[in-house]
């Protein structure tokens, strides 16, 4: 049986309850912003509070996500400094797929919390590595830690609703472990055969360890969709990468911790239907 359903929420009107999530995403979103800019550069992402780039502290009625922003006009009151478009980006996209979380486990609203818990690291992870080619660990190691304890304390994370509690959290446990080994292990030696092809370093060990965070939420499937569905979103971000070398040089490094990531949320949020739906097909050839 799934998790029972909350009485207050089911008497609560759905477009209520999307819009208090879509709040709650926002503000969650801002709190990103907060690690994005402050984690690479190994600040404290407590103190001081949000305050602009010229040291000024944000007044709370300055710091509400999105509409502050507009509101401004993308520029700091006191300064008049440009606020970049990542800091309502990461709020609105936060949002939108906190409200895609809810959408998938309305059934089951602990099971949405611990995917809010994922999906935010992916988006911590994939803006720090865009813009600082590195994945801190509380993103790769950290976050496949906490899939595999979330899955042993609601088992349901991963589809485990048997009785008792006990047996359903070892299976639980069991596939986020086998996810975390299976992403990390596959990707390793992917890197490792290009890094032999090529001569060079290809890929980076934190991308390995986050495809294993990726496999600790997602399962096996999941982490294996990760890999192979960000290579072809990076397949189609060239043009991004001839931005990145400003047209001096094709030398340009593409991460892959955004592609991997991108590919890991649309998993989470609805592919996994049409892709568990193929691993069992495949299997049921053999």
């Amino acid at each position: 049986m799934s998790t029972p359903y909350p009485t207050f929420l089911a008497e609560t009107p759905s477009g209520l309850l999307y819009g208090i999530v879509a709040v709650l995403g926002a503000c969650i979103g801002s709190f990103l912003n907060v690690v994005i800019s402050r984690m690479p550069e190994n600040r404290s992402i407590v103190r001081p509070g949000s305050h602009c780039a010229c040291g000024v502290p944000i007044p709370w009625y300055l710091n509400i996500p999105v509409i502050s922003w507009l509101a401004l006009r993308g520029k700091a009151r006191c300064c008049g400094r440009v606020i970049g478009w990542r800091y309502p980006a990461v709020e609105v996209l936060t949002a939108v797929v906190f409200i895609l979380c809810w959408r998938r486990f309305a059934f089951d609203p602990l099971s949405a919390v611990c995917g809010w818990v994922f999906l935010s690291g992916l988006i911590a992870a994939a803006f720090i590595d865009y813009q600082h080619m590195i994945i801190p660990e509380p993103f790769t190691l950290g976050l496949g830690v906490v899939g595999v304890v979330l899955s042993i304390v609601h088992p349901s994370l991963h589809g485990q609703f048997e009785t008792p509690f006990f047996f359903a959290s070892v299976k639980s446990a069991g596939k986020a472990l086998v996810g975390l080994g299976a992403g990390s292990g596959l990707l390793l030696w992917i890197a490792c055969l290009a890094t032999s092809a090529l001569k060079k370093e290809s890929m980076g060990m934190g991308d390995v360890v986050f495809v294993g965070a990726i496999g600790a939420f997602c399962d096996w499937r999941g982490a294996i969709f990760a890999i192979f569905g960000g290579a072809v979103v990076g397949s189609l971000a060239i043009p991004m990468v001839l931005w990145r070398s400003k047209g001096k040089t094709l030398e340009a490094r593409l991460p892959f911790g955004p592609m991997l990531a991108i590919a890991a949320a649309a998993y989470f949020l609805g592919a996994y239907v049409w892709v568990d739906a193929w691993f069992a097909r495949s299997a049921s050839l053999f």
